[in-house]
């Protein structure tokens, strides 16, 4: 569930393109009307603003909002002007290249993406950059996690919540002689089930491993696995449980000891309000005894605090 909240009747793109050029006008910006309206419109209705902008006044938006606007209050509102598989392939591209190489990143947006996501992902990558995905994922990972990254992007998996529960079984053994039977770890069994298997089966091959052996898979992965490779299975794993607490843990990262990580607070919140953030504020409630919303506002200020909260919605 998504925390937007945009107005019952939204004004047309073509007027907020006028209250936005009003904005910038004259000397500084007026950041608070900047923000009372891209941070209350839909992706669409984002988009359509850039159009409106462009044909109204011949400039593109995005560069205005990079001229009037700075710092992490700049990051954070470039990252939302764009619709959900654009950002995510800006993030991908950014953490799959050069000096800013972040594979945890990159590692983060793959295994946390459902299979339609990707789908529309993968095409839009190729479209931005003239690149495919599964090039940079070749050239800037490497070993099993490079395998499980590519396995997952190209594999077609199921949306839906029906289980096959004799293959869960079989599934549940394949893991058990693949990992805590054998001395070593058959590796390739892990990669095959984790990309291979919808989200609702692997939350129940989970719970039936559990039944059987006594333990659950994320420690068995732990034990198992180590580095990126650990991390991309223990990301599948906890989305296909839970992606809220997954989201929730990132946040609480984030924000936890001195000083905080404001990319990875931007990416998440920015990414998640038109999807789950509702859900996302109730586990961070649920296991931190705060809301969402007071810890960002202790953590941040100014106009990137407003911004943030804006997005985050209402603190219940």
């Amino acid at each position: 569930m998504s925390t937007l909240t945009v107005p019952p009747v939204p004004p047309y793109p073509r007027d907020d393109a006028i209250q936005l050029h009003r904005a910038f006008k004259g000397f500084g910006c007026d950041t608070e009307a900047v923000i009372n309206i891209i941070a209350h419109r839909d992706s669409t209705q984002r988009g359509l603003i850039q159009q409106e902008y462009r044909t109204m006044y011949s400039e593109d938006l995005l560069k205005r909002l990079t001229k009037e606007l700075s710092g992490n209050l700049e990051k954070a509102v470039l990252l939302w002007m764009h619709d959900p598989a654009g950002r995510d392939a800006i993030i991908l591209k950014n953490a799959l290249s050069g000096n800013a190489r972040n594979t945890n990143v990159a590692t983060e947006i793959i295994c946390s993406r459902t299979p339609s996501q990707i789908y529309t992902l993968k095409q839009i990558y190729y479209s931005m950059f003239g690149i495919y995905l599964e090039h940079d994922i070749e050239q800037q990972t490497s070993g099993d996690h490079r395998k499980t990254l590519l396995a997952y992007v190209t594999t077609p998996r199921s949306e839906g919540l029906e289980v096959d529960r004799q293959m869960v079984g079989n599934d549940a053994k394949a893991l058990y002689k693949a990992g805590e039977k054998k001395l070593g770890t058959d590796e390739k069994t892990f990669i095959r089930i984790f990309s291979e298997r919808s989200r609702a089966h692997l939350a129940s091959i989970d719970s039936t491993y559990h039944d059987m052996y006594g333990k659950s898979l994320k420690k068995v992965v732990k034990s198992e696995t180590s580095g990126k490779f650990e991390l991309a299975l223990l990301t599948i794993l906890q989305c296909a449980k839970n992606p809220a607490k997954y989201f929730a843990k990132l946040l609480h990262t984030a924000m936890k000891g001195l000083g905080t990580d404001d990319t990875t607070l931007i990416r998440v919140i920015v990414t998640r309000t038109e999807i789950d953030m509702q859900y996302i504020k109730a586990e961070y409630q649920k296991k931190h005894g705060k809301s969402l919303n007071d810890a960002v506002h202790s953590e941040t200020s100014g106009h990137y605090r407003s911004f943030l909260l804006s997005l985050l919605g209402p603190n219940h």
